[in-house]
């Protein structure tokens, strides 16, 4: 997907006066290939970051005035270091806003002096709600882009680890790491195998050969904040405390090998939390398998990883839904089709799929149709390329 920076200069310059001394940022959407619902479990997760992603045109201010402005949405914000609040109405602004509270609590304040204000416009093409992180693509953009202007040097891993604070604290999002990650710390052409609770990583070459990455998005749009997505972290932390009292050592079900899980599965008396631990527990070998799997070439043990993933997202942890659940049965039905799977928290979004580039066209437009008869819904495709993290343009 190309990007016409000259529209966002021009649409700066209307709104801001003038865009003399402004410099752009960029950081991308993400995928995750596999390994859904892992990552707040300690888990193994396998993103990638992809090349569509979130601009933002940064000039500096010296009256300790922040303006952000976004050419997607009407919400506009400005605020003064003194006093950074969350606000209802100030919407998709909110979470620049956490961004920069967080920066401004860095070593107790030691920098607040630094951040002397900036107005900031931010536009992209990662589909909003669509579950491939626009939240995270906008909260990395942010962090560089103002510690850039305040001339402060942080590693790429502190930016990512304030950008998921700002929005587990100030945005009241209990996500994960996983996101900011792959935003943060993705490679161009190559996966990121992560394990969420010792942010150990490896990036793993992606070659698909003869193959297109495929994102499908089922145009039902979701909300993160208040879907069932905290339900679900509940149940997990509840299984966890169940297994604990046979496994008193365990801090996380990120630690507990499929071995283990068949030995203690019945210290977990609730047959509903059992599923749900059970989907973890499986994931996080379908990653492992996975992850050999790609390093090996085996992309067709790969695709068969991804759609068992869907199938225990569908039957174990029930995120999936009618409408990721009919792309995903449309786009098995096509052969050339290796592998496919539900992407981001779920309740809508998007699917991800490898398929082989002789019917790609074929998988476009035979899911479209099938899907739209089923739901009513239109999909968007995006074939996507695997891209770097955040940075400075």
């Amino acid at each position: 997907m190309t990007y016409d920076i000259g529209l966002l200069q021009q649409s700066f310059a209307e709104r801001f006066g003038d865009r003399e001394g402004a410099v752009l940022f960029f950081a991308p959407g993400r995928v995750n290939l596999i390994g859904e619902h892992t990552d707040y479990n300690g888990g193994y997760v396998f993103p990638a970051a992809l090349t569509f992603g979130t601009y933002a045109l940064v000039k500096p201010r010296t009256d300790g005035l922040y303006r952000f402005r976004s050419m997607q949405f009407s919400a506009e914000a400005d605020v003064r270091t003194a006093n950074v609040q969350f606000r209802q109405e100030d919407d998709w602004a909110n979470y620049p806003k956490g961004v920069l509270s967080e920066l401004l609590q860095l070593e107790g304040g030691a920098h607040v002096h630094r951040f002397q204000g900036a107005d900031v416009l931010y536009d992209g093409n990662v589909p909003n709600g669509a579950g491939l992180s626009s939240s995270a693509s906008i909260e990395l953009v942010t962090a560089i882009a103002l510690t850039a202007l305040a001339g402060i040097n942080l590693p790429m891993i502190d930016l990512v680890k304030l950008s998921q604070r700002a929005e587990n604290r100030f945005v009241g999002v209990n996500c994960g790491i996983m996101d900011q990650f792959a935003v943060g710390m993705g490679k161009e052409a190559h996966a990121v195998m992560l394990k969420c609770d010792t942010l150990e990583y490896q990036y793993v070459p992606f070659r698909i050969e003869g193959c297109k990455l495929i994102i499908t998005n089922t145009n039902k749009r979701r909300g993160l904040a208040d879907s069932k997505y905290n339900e679900r972290r509940q149940q997990c932390e509840d299984g966890l405390k169940w297994i604990q009292e046979k496994l008193p050592g365990l801090s996380s079900l990120g630690e507990l090998s499929l071995a283990e899980w068949e030995r203690v599965q019945d210290a977990i008396p609730d047959p509903l939390i059992r599923c749900r631990v059970e989907h973890v527990v499986t994931e996080d070998d379908r990653v492992l398998k996975a992850c050999s799997s790609l390093e090996q070439g085996d992309l067709a043990a790969f695709g068969e990883l991804m759609k068992a993933s869907h199938v225990s997202l569908r039957d174990l942890y029930e995120v999936t839904g009618f409408e990721l659940d009919t792309l995903f049965e449309e786009a098995c039905a096509i052969e050339g089709c290796i592998g496919t799977r539900m992407t981001g928290a779920g309740f809508g979004g998007c699917t991800v799929s490898i398929v082989r580039n002789e019917a790609v066209e074929a998988f476009r437009r035979i899911v479209a149709e099938r899907y739209t008869a089923k739901t009513g819904l239109t999909p968007s495709f995006y074939v996507c390329d695997i891209g770097d993290g955040a940075r400075q343009l």
